[in-house]
This record gives C-alpha cells, structure tokens and sequence, in this order.
C-alpha cells in the first residue's frame, strides 16, 4: 500500500481488533499452582476494563487535541501498564488498577483474564492479521526479582532482554525489535537511554485486515472534505453501495465495514450536520457505546470513506496522571518493590519516567493495515555506582590505622 495522502479525518473511527487485542504463546508454567490454566472463556469483566479505560484515556487526551486527527491503541497502553502493575506495591499498585478500571476484578485473575483474552483475540479471524508482542529490556547492572519476570513472560509472553545501557547500540537493539514487530511502520519508540533507565517495557501491535468486500478502485474519486476550520479540501474517496451494519440517530450515523470473515470491523461514526465532532466525543463512554453497538441492523447503505494515512505520537505521563495514576510517576513515592531482587542493594524508588505511544493506519480500497507501540520507562532515582574493573588499574594495600602504604601498583594484564 502506498499513499501519500494526509488528512484531517472528521469523523471517528474505532478499529475493532486495535481496542481490544491479544498477545500470542500463552502457555502454562509448570511452577504455578494447578487451578491457574490460561485457558477457557474470556472474563467479561476484563473486557469492560480494558474498554472503560480505553474511552477514559481517549477523553482526556481530546481534551487537550481538540480539532487534531487522535489516534492510539489504548488496549496497547492498557497492556504495557499491567506489565508494570506486576511489580507496584501499595498506593502506587491501586492507583494504576483503578486508573486501568481493574478495582472490581480479584488481584489474582487479573494476569490470567489478560492472558487468556489475548490469546482468543489472537486466532479470532483466520483472514486478519493481528500480532502482539511484548517485551521488557533490563539494565545489565541491575537485579530484577525472578518472580516478577516470571509473570510477565507466563501471562504476557513477553521477551526477556538483559542489555548494556552504557552501549550506544543497547537503544537500537530495541527500536529494532520494535520495527520488526510492527512490520516496519513504526520504526523507533526510544531515542536515548538515560543513566537512570534501569527497564524498559514495551508493546507492540501489528494489525493488517483486508475488507469482507474489497472497494473498487475504479469507484474512488476525488471529493470534498469539510475540516474544522470551514474549509474544504479534495481527498480521494471511496465508494462502495452494500449491506452493512448501519446505526442511525438525530446526533450521528455510524457505519460497520467487516474484516475478513466479520469478526472484526471498523467501525465509523459521522456527526450530524447540526452537530460536530466534538459534541459527539462528549458522549463517548461506555455505557452509550454499548447502547449503540446493540441498534445496528443490517441494510443497503452507499458508503464514501476517505482515503487516509495517520502517523501519531503522545507521551502520556500528563494524561494518566490526570486520570489516577499520579503515585507511578514519583521519584520519591513510587514503590515498585515487586520489581527489585532481594540481591539488589538500592536506596531509592523506582519509578515510570516515560510513556510514549507511537500509532499508525492506512486505509485503502483493501483494507487496513495499523500498528501501535508503548513504552514504558523505569528509572531509579540514583543507581548504585556501578564499578566494573575492566582495564588496566592502579591498586594500594593501605594501613587505615596510620595511614601507611604497605603495597601499591598496576594491573595492565591480570593473567600474565
């Protein structure tokens, strides 16, 4: 696929597959207690959460980005933070489960109900593609509690990466990992690490889908859009006369276009003339989404869709402190003690310094091919001083006493 367009998009658009996604290779760990299997249904609760958190997170970032084309992957964010939550204790643990809408879910099923939601969603349209990956990528010099990787790699099939983060190459280990992961359409997530970086956690979403029914190419035209700001601007338009699932009210029409065999859609929601979009955002939550999902009803509908390419960027340090999670981000409150091995001698937190979350679509006469990536930064207040003796060095054997030097000199090849 191949477009160059950029445009405003005016209307909202929900990616089925995006909001609620799955992670592949959940198996079971032979250390973990017989009654914990990842297998069977998928817990509504778990569903409800990810969804409340995904119309909550997408609210608060709208507040700020008004009139802006938004997009993310919220069950991408959602996911990267559980990985994180596997290690909080205290205020900075309940903070993040209800800032994740997990308050209402038993602590000990909230890893499983991940797991086993990810899992169905992966195999759930044989003719869509859609692959998650997760990994955690750790400071060489720093010890994480075993318990802790554990979890994420039995219930998030995450990678366990243990790098140099004094070596340049150590950040384009992990942007690479991440172009691959997403096909190549979001090549980088991180730009340096820090001296207090000791881990990063990161998601990555790969979703390619073709449409149940392809639009023709020949029935693309040129057409106006309407933008915000009053004025037009011609865009290639797609047309495609079919039975959809269609919703109309006085405020909006929506539309359903299916993926593959119709397990996934797309779904599109156009205000109304006499409206806009932003007094349609305004009713985004999850008990009228649920409402209005329930009225769709198949019939002839002749859909005109733009074109379009979306590249998008946020850091949401801001916008998940705004929404609860404020304790995470402390440098001197923080306490993801879950995280730290008991080996690990260390005299102050660990914290969240960075969310970044990088999204991209492309819609076409096929279909849709989007990927997201969050990452989530830990960092410590101060490392302990790392003291690695790997080249030539001056040594004294001093009497502390009277201050006498009793031997002194230099290794430049210990074994000679």
């Amino acid at each position: 696929m191949n477009l160059t367009t950029i445009i405003k998009v005016n209307v909202f658009v929900i990616v089925c597959g995006l909001m609620l996604s799955s992670i592949s290779g959940c198996t079971r760990d032979p250390d973990l207690p017989n009654d914990v299997l990842l297998e069977g249904p998928i817990d509504p609760s778990i569903v409800e959460s990810t969804t409340k958190f995904g119309f909550n997170l997408f609210n608060e970032i709208i507040i700020s980005k008004q009139n802006e084309n938004v997009f993310i992957s919220p069950f991408s964010i959602s996911v990267a933070a559980a990985m994180a939550l596997n290690g909080a204790v205290g205020d900075t643990e309940q903070e993040m489960i209800n800032t994740l809408q997990l308050q209402n879910i038993d602590t000990d099923v909230i890893n499983p109900g991940y797991a086993i939601l990810q899992q169905t969603l992966q195999g759930s349209d044989p003719k869509v593609t859609l692959t998650i990956a997760n990994s955690l990528w750790g400071n060489q010099e720093f010890a994480f509690d075993s318990d802790y990787l554990r979890r994420n790699t039995q219930f998030f099939d995450a990678e366990i990466t243990s790098l140099d983060f004094s070596d340049p190459g150590s950040v384009n280990s992990i942007n690479h990992w991440v172009n691959d992961r997403t096909d190549g359409k979001i090549p980088e997530i991180i730009d340096e690490i820090s001296t207090d970086d000791v881990l990063f956690l990161i998601n990555a979403i790969y979703f390619r889908g073709s449409w149940q029914t392809e639009f023709d190419p020949a029935n693309t035209r040129d057409g106006m859009f309407h933008l915000t700001d009053g004025s037009n601007k011609q865009v290639p338009m797609m047309f495609r006369e079919d039975k959809y699932p269609f919703f109309y009210s006085k405020d909006f029409q929506a539309v359903s276009l299916p993926y593959g065999d119709g397990k996934m859609a797309m779904y599109i929601f156009l205000p109304s003339t006499d409206s806009d979009l932003n007094i349609f955002l305004e009713s985004l939550n999850i008990e009228n989404w649920e409402e209005w999902i329930s009225q769709f009803n198949e019939q002839k509908v002749g859909v005109r869709i733009p074109k379009f390419k979306l590249e998008y960027k946020i850091e949401l340090n801001e916008i998940l402190k705004n929404m609860g999670m404020e304790t995470a981000f402390s440098d001197t409150e923080a306490n993801f003690s879950r995280m730290v091995s008991t080996e690990q001698e260390l005299t102050s937190n660990l914290y969240i310094s960075k969310v970044e979350h990088k999204a991209f679509i492309e819609v076409n006469e096929e279909g849709t091919e989007a990927a997201a990536v969050t990452g989530i930064g830990i960092s410590v207040t101060s490392l302990p001083p790392q003291f690695t003796v790997n080249r030539p060095f001056f040594f004294a054997i001093r009497d502390n006493e009277t201050g006498t030097i009793l031997f002194m000199g230099t290794v430049v090849d210990p074994l000679e």
